[in-house]
């Protein structure tokens, strides 16, 4: 029988977090509740969530900076997190900032007054998207490129191959075919240039998200990727320590940060 998923529902107001308890666990989740941020990070580091509801806690801050202590964590730094802020009537004095909101890295965001019920779908959904596997086309004209980077992939117990390709046209067809959650893409090839294959993606199945992998990492190709809607772009000299994270960044949906010059 397969283990309940963990869930922890951090806010300071009893009637709060006890709605929220008798919701999730109606629906099968183990919920572990905290009132401040040093309660939270205690028990997250005991008892890792596979899931997180920040809602306000006090002093003003503390939400935010719970916030960075996820999102920095080796392990938890890719679990779930919807917040829920103050109502817009508290929010100046309970709420985010608007400097904290442009910093903000989560998977939802919500404000109070909120029904536990409202948000189950949503937990749902992310629950079922934390949990499955990655799937990744290669596409590079040299066999030895994807055959390095199927190696490294296969090692990643969230990801799998599901399909190689030599050239872009070759990438567009397989993506098509195969629906995979992200391509790595070589600029470079027969056919059809990694760009334009890229081009064609966004506009046929927007929703897979395509990395630049590629030994031309001039300025000109990287403005190029931008244009055509790529994800990020990582330069082949330094795609063994980025590449497995840049995969798993670009489908959460965040995009890279363009390569230092």
């Amino acid at each position: 029988m397969e283990e309940a998923k963990r869930i922890m529902v951090v806010d300071d107001e009893d009637v709060f977090l006890l709605s929220f308890q008798k919701t999730l666990e109606a629906r099968g989740f183990k919920v572990i509740t905290a009132t401040t941020k040093r309660e939270a990070e205690e028990k997250m580091r005991k008892d890792m969530p596979d899931f997180v509801i920040l809602g306000t806690i006090m002093p003003r801050g503390d939400a935010f900076q719970l916030h960075r202590f996820i999102r920095e964590h080796p392990r938890l730094k890719d679990v779930p997190l919807i917040i829920v802020d103050a109502p817009f009537e508290k929010r100046l004095t309970e709420g985010w900032s608007m400097d904290e909101g442009v910093q903000m890295d989560a998977d939802d965001y919500v404000t109070k007054p909120i029904e536990p019920s409202a948000l189950i779908p949503r937990i749902l959904a992310l629950v079922e998207r934390a949990q499955r596997r990655i799937k990744v086309l290669i596409v590079d004209d040299h066999a030895v490129v994807r055959d390095g980077i199927k190696v490294v992939i296969k090692l990643q117990k969230d990801m799998e191959v599901v399909g190689e390709a030599e050239n872009g046209r070759e990438a567009v067809e397989k993506t098509l075919k195969l629906m995979p959650d992200v391509v790595v893409m070589d600029i470079v090839m027969p056919v059809m240039n990694g760009l334009e294959a890229t081009k064609q993606i966004m506009k046929e199945r927007p929703e897979t998200k395509v990395i630049m992998l590629t030994q031309y990492d001039d300025e000109e190709n990287i403005l190029m990727a931008q244009e055509v809607g790529a994800f990020g772009f990582i330069p082949k000299r330094s795609a063994s320590d980025k590449l497995i994270g840049g995969i798993r960044e670009v489908f959460l949906g965040r995009r890279l940060e363009r390569p230092a010059a």
